[in-house]
């Protein structure tokens, strides 16, 4: 049975109340045109009270605008209000991991010295702390001295608990997360109110966005565009004056119905809608555990023209696997995987693992170890080998070179067919590990280097969104080559060192592309610092971290790629809402210019194309379609428009006939139904 979605109403609520506290002109004055929305609803509800008070007979038309003008800039204010309620949803749950804990601050680095407990408030950067089972890490840092596993779920969502040592890519560690065994000596890097949890904090609640830079320049078009119109409708009061007085009629152009026709002329829609946008662009990377530092590196995540990837883990599963056994002459398949399944038993590494799994295949029957008085020779950095004693018989796996020291010693000889076969595998950028039973050699078992599944589509997807990817790995150029040609990459890069990273972005940034790459380790931080979207993995150290505009929560290294998925869905939904709200003021010139001055000029009723009832209900309805387009497009705002990997011609295209297409029909259409509730009214 499908899960059936609940509405959070409180979230609504405090979007409305936020919506309210907005219309303080002091708030409003950020954004211009909702701003002189304002001033005119304002003016429009004292005419309308003066209307009243002297008995006019308009007064509750002049009402029923102003009523609709104030709730044009509610409707605005509630889409970013909204936007900004769900981050602050997440930032509550994130606020409950900061509580205050005791600190074990240490005089140095040593766990055996005199221990001063004191608030986790009052550390400060450079103090040293012990942390052991059971304690909540009181603040951001560096692990010198130890290794332990660490809870990390309150901050990242994961249940499964992850290990911090130090001297390595995994040594910093996060304040509110909790050690759940051993123990760390750590280095505080963090200031109270710096923290890394302190600006998740501000970030997922917008309190500290900025407007980007294409926000910016949306915004002085839309002010430009308001000042443009506010000049039309200002000279239109002394034309209709001097026009009802040449055609000897009555009935000039009332401030009420200019003040109507300047809102609906102005791009109100997306004016209103343009800050929920941007905070709704950061809450969905925050949905996909990716804290941006800034709205800016959303929005350049969004222009990326190249990515640089790493290959393991990205691109691969991060572990070699057996795919196949090669037999040698005179010896069958089923025999090699059967001792290849027992030299691997006591082989913990993932590589093990796989042989045994892979020799499963083969239907080998279960064994009774204990009564083969098997002696199992576990894997070891320093012999490459592992495998099992039974009797005299000694079975061993592992690197070429380590079984024809093992061989030989016995009086054998690795044969030749089978080092040619290990070269081919080697050419083809795998890795052969040979078999041997006593000092006879029966085989190879292939080791690749896994792609991920879905990658291929994946990057296919981004050469389709015109990014150029760049595998980066430390392998030799032909391992990288066989890697990069089977995943679908655009180019590597082999044997790759820390310059070599920060050379290439450099490189394709004086060329004018927007680079992003994502690293873990102190040795990628210069490289993240230099590139426009850097995502550092939460697992790696804080140097990394601080070097990025972005953290990957979850440290899954392909999280690249939605980044820049959700950064284009933001700039697609920007500009598809701006291209509708600039179509749809088509509409509302039919509406409202025939209605001003037909009292006028009975020969423009021609315009009046959709047979509007009267003047007043013309100019109603298009100040009430105005204000409720606002709210029927805040779920697309929010949730951002559908994106499909396509060329920007094809986008373009589309966005014209959907949204520029859709923005000069769809009023047409509501304007008319609203005109003709208002006549049954």
């Amino acid at each position: 049975m499908a899960k059936v979605r609940t509405i959070n109403w409180s979230i609504f609520r405090k979007a409305f109340i936020g919506s309210l506290t907005k219309l303080n002109p002091v708030y409003q004055v950020k954004s211009p045109v909702m701003f002189t929305v304002e001033i005119g609803a304002t003016f429009t509800t004292f005419l309308g009270i003066s209307d009243l008070i002297h008995a006019n007979p308009n007064f509750f038309f002049t009402l029923s605008i102003s009523v609709w003008l104030w709730l044009t800039v509610i409707f605005a204010n509630f889409a970013e209000a909204l936007a900004e309620s769900q981050g602050k949803a997440k930032a509550e749950s994130l606020r409950k991991v900061r509580v205050e804990t005791m600190a074990k601050k240490l005089s140095k680095p040593d766990k055996s010295g005199p221990v001063e407990e004191i608030p986790a408030s009052k550390l400060r950067e450079g103090d040293i702390v012990l942390v052991e089972t059971g304690d909540i890490i009181p603040s951001d840092g560096e692990v010198v001295k130890g290794v332990a596993m660490v809870n990390e779920s309150a901050v990242t969502g994961e249940s499964a608990p992850v290990i911090r040592e130090s001297g390595g890519d995994r040594s910093g560690v996060v304040g509110g997360t909790k050690v759940i065994s051993d123990w760390i000596i750590v280095r505080i890097t963090k200031n109270p109110g710096e923290t890394f949890l302190d600006r998740m904090i501000s970030m997922v609640e917008g309190a500290k966005r900025g407007k980007t830079p294409n926000e910016i320049a949306l915004t002085i078009l839309l002010v430009m565009m308001t000042i443009i119109f506010l000049g039309v409708i200002v000279s239109l009061l002394p034309f209709s004056i001097f026009a009802s007085e040449i055609m000897g009629r009555s009935g000039f152009v009332s401030i009420t119905t200019l003040v109507a026709l300047f809102v609906c002329l102005i791009p109100t829609t997306i004016g209103g809608l343009l800050p929920a946008i941007g905070i709704a662009g950061m809450f969905r990377m925050i949905k996909a555990n990716i804290i941006a530092m800034s709205g800016r590196a959303v929005e350049a995540a969004g222009d990326v023209n190249v990515l640089l990837l790493d290959k393991t883990g990205t691109i691969t599963l991060g572990n070699r696997q057996a795919v196949s056994f090669i037999p040698a002459n005179g010896v069958k398949e089923q025999e090699l995987a059967d001792i290849a399944q027992l030299a691997s038993l006591a082989d913990e590494t993932p590589e093990g693992r796989s042989i045994v799994v892979l020799a499963k295949k083969y239907n080998i029957r279960s064994r009774d170890l204990e009564a083969m008085g098997a002696t199992f020779v576990p894997f070891t950095a320093q012999t490459r080998m592992s495998g099992v004693d039974i009797g005299s018989r000694k079975i061993r796996k592992g690197s070429e070179d380590a079984i024809r020291e093992f061989v030989e010693s016995l009086g054998g000889h690795v044969p030749q067919e089978i080092e040619e076969s290990a070269k081919k595998i080697a050419a083809e950028g795998g890795t052969p590990l040979l078999v041997a039973d006593n000092s006879k050699v029966i085989g190879i078992v292939y080791l690749k280097d896994i792609i991920k599944g879905g990658i291929s589509e994946r990057l296919a997807e981004l050469k389709r969104m015109g990014i150029k990817s760049i595998m980066v790995t430390g392998d030799n150029p032909l391992t990288a080559a066989t890697i990069a040609k089977e995943a679908g990459v655009d180019d590597f890069i082999a044997q790759a060192k820390p310059e070599d990273k920060l050379a290439i972005i450099r490189k394709y940034q004086q060329e004018g592309y927007l680079v992003a790459m994502e690293g873990d380790g102190t040795n990628d931080a210069p490289a993240l610092a230099q590139a426009n979207v850097a995502i550092a993995m939460n697992l790696g150290t804080q140097a990394a971290k601080e070097a990025s505009n972005m953290v990957d929560l979850d440290s899954n290294p392909s999280k690249v790629i939605d980044a820049v998925r959700i950064g284009k869905q933001m700039l697609i939904t920007r500009g598809t809402l701006t291209t509708f709200s600039i179509a749809n003021d088509i509409a509302k010139y039919f509406a409202i210019i025939p209605a001003m001055f037909s009292s006028i000029y009975p020969q423009l009723d021609v315009l009046n194309i959709m047979r509007l009832g009267t003047p007043m209900s013309a100019i109603m309805s298009a100040v009430i379609f105005n204000a409720l387009i606002i709210p029927a497009l805040i779920p697309l705002a929010i949730r951002g428009v559908s994106y499909k990997a396509e060329s920007a011609k094809k986008l373009f295209r589309n966005n014209l006939l959907i949204y520029g297409l859709g923005g000069v029909i769809a009023p047409f259409i509501g304007i008319k139904l609203i005109d003709m509730l208002i006549q049954i009214l």
